[in-house]
């Protein structure tokens, strides 16, 4: 199998006024859409069996990966925003599903630990959400799902280069700030 040379920040073309992404090869919309429709899916699901959405789900699991973990390591790991960390852990808190202590060598720092309730609850959640994955990927062979996720891992290490081409790009061709510009600027 051989690799695609990755394309340059300079081997892209500006398009012009008229040009419309095409939907049908934009990977960054498929990943948008099946991402959006899998979380609105299973929050629909955990919210009526569990009352839980899915924001807590994923504190839940990271949750029960690491044992005790701040909200801002919650935020870095997923990409959550922190203060809905934040809002997801008081309300875990407020439930039974959590306690916070402060952090020893950092007294600023409030940790979140699992209560017995709340790692229960992760055991129920977690055999729905497993049963999700499995119908998800049943179109896909043991080949093909090492395949993806081995390719997922490497898009999601790539990020910080997206980022730096984003930058790249616009102070190339945008190099006023937004409130200086007109449209087509």
């Amino acid at each position: 199998m051989t690799k695609k040379k990755a394309s340059k920040p300079s081997d892209v073309q500006l398009p012009d006024a008229q040009s419309v992404v095409d939907l049908e090869r934009y990977v960054p919309a498929y990943l948008t859409w099946i991402a959006n429709k899998l979380s609105r899916g299973a929050s629909q699901h955990y919210l009526e069996i569990f009352d839980v959405g899915i924001e807590t789900w994923r504190c839940l699991v990271l949750l029960a990966i690491e044992g005790s973990i701040s909200a801002q390591q919650v935020s870095k790991v997923i990409g959550m925003d922190k203060g809905s960390v934040s809002r997801c852990f008081k309300g875990m808190q407020e439930r039974g599903l959590i306690t916070t202590e402060l952090d020893k060598t950092d007294g600023r720092l409030r940790i979140a630990v699992l209560t017995p309730e709340g790692r229960a609850l992760h055991g129920q959640i977690m055999g729905m959400a497993l049963e999700r994955e499995r119908a998800f990927l049943s179109v896909l062979d043991q080949g093909e799902v090492d395949l993806l996720l081995s390719m997922l891992r490497r898009l999601h290490e790539n990020l910080p280069a997206v980022d730096a081409a984003t930058q790249d790009y616009a102070k190339k061709h945008f190099p006023k700030p937004a409130g200086q510009r007109k449209a087509g600027d």
